[in-house]
């Protein structure tokens, strides 16, 4: 063979071998990239919530009579102390000495219901001044900065919810001291014998007709409810979470109200977490243990002035918020299998991300410190501006070779 075949050969082993190397050769990984950044992070906890009145009023006959037909239709609106329904006493059964010491009995227990929301009144009073000291403390202390800027917002949403209970028991007095007119005007006519007028029912609020339960003119006996009276301006939300979601939320967190049907979504704010829990089922037949949630709306009332009672709302409790944290997508984090994973401690990483550095992965153990449907809080382990792999495929490992999906 002479020199020239020679040479030929080996450029044509030379070419096959660097053919075969192409060939079998490692290709980058196509992934999904984004990156790290700063910025306010949620963690919320989201359910289906329903508005419901915070107070609601039943008018009842306070007598035996006959009831004129009703004027009023649900939805009217109506002023505090209107007439809403007109009694026309029975002289027989309110002359007995059964029916007077009914009346009697009646009298006395509207005057202890109106001691009692005395009682609650000075009781809220008391709540609403601890909680204006508590933010003028919170407030010394922001300034001197030993408390985060959270703290003090949540201390002045606790006054306005103390505010709000407040105008609350103070509604309810007026209802207690209401029926106690009532009781003590049908005393008065069954100690008279009756009368030729009829007994004026009179609404212990403003606000609307709910309902009205005797709609035709007719003889109802005592304590017969008669009307369903509601300040619509006076909407709580009402949203039934899971036991451990409701351990997770605090009174004063905020919340954002949304898919109610306006065009933005409301502001609220929790102002109670019940202490009973109950059992409901869900639509998959699994029995849940689940506690009422009370949300105030905190926006102003022409903004929701369209809700009424019972409407069905989605609410976004916030429990936990940090202005300046390193995100990343939610789908960049995945757990550490318990081989990798470092250290012994609670606080020892158990989460990772891939970050690509000219074209290499590499694998990072990270310290979370929450998580929504969005992003992840990441305490530690990677700075603003990296960038990390979203959606990492089962195939990609530490040091491998990726590029941007096209």
């Amino acid at each position: 063979m002479n020199r020239r075949s020679l040479a030929a050969a080996a450029l044509t082993a030379l070419a096959a071998a660097a053919l075969l190397s192409w060939a079998f050769a490692p290709r980058p990984i196509e992934v999904d990239l984004a990156r790290a950044d700063r910025g306010r992070f949620e963690e919320t906890i989201d359910e289906d919530g329903r508005t419901r009145l915070r107070d609601r009023y039943l008018v009842s006959a306070p007598l035996a009579g006959r009831l004129a037909r009703p004027t009023l239709r649900e939805g009217d609106p109506i002023a505090r102390d209107t007439v809403v329904a007109l009694l026309a006493p029975t002289l027989s059964p309110m002359l007995d000495e059964r029916t007077l010491r009914g009346q009697q009995a009646r009298v006395a227990a509207a005057e202890a219901v109106v001691l009692r929301a005395d009682a609650h009144v000075e009781r809220m009073q008391v709540g609403l001044q601890q909680a204006r000291n508590e933010v003028i403390r919170t407030e010394q202390l922001a300034q001197r900065g030993f408390v985060a800027p959270t703290k003090l917002e949540a201390d002045r949403l606790a006054v306005s919810a103390a505010q709000k209970d407040l105008d609350a028991a103070e509604q309810d007095r007026h209802a207690a001291g209401h029926d106690l007119e009532q009781a003590r005007a049908a005393l008065v006519s069954v100690q008279r014998g009756g009368g030729p007028l009829p007994f004026e029912l009179r609404s212990p609020i403003e606000g609307r007709v709910l309902k009205v339960v005797q709609a035709s003119e007719g003889v109802v006996a005592l304590g017969a409810p008669l009307l369903e009276l509601g300040d619509t301006r006076r909407l709580e939300v009402l949203a039934e979470l899971l036991t451990t979601d409701a351990l997770r939320t605090r009174p004063g967190d905020r919340v954002s109200i949304e898919r109610w049907g306006g065009p933005a979504p409301l502001e609220g704010v929790v102002r109670r977490i019940e202490p009973a829990a109950f059992t409901k089922v869900s639509a998959l037949g699994i029995e849940e243990q689940r506690v009422n949630v009370l949300i105030d709306l905190t926006s102003p009332f022409e903004a929701w002035q369209a809700l009424g009672d019972g409407f069905r709302v989605s609410v976004r409790i916030v429990v936990l918020a940090v202005d300046d944290a390193v995100r990343v997508p939610v789908s960049a984090v995945f757990p550490l299998p318990r081989a990798d994973a470092t250290g012994d401690g609670p606080a020892a990483p158990r989460w990772a991300v891939f970050t690509v550095r000219d074209g290499l992965v590499r694998q990072v153990p990270v310290e979370t410190g929450g998580r929504n449907g969005v992003h992840a809080w990441l305490r530690s382990g990677l700075e603003p501006g990296e960038t990390v792999v979203v959606y990492p495929p089962p195939a990609l490992r530490d040091g491998a070779r990726a590029k941007a999906r096209g």
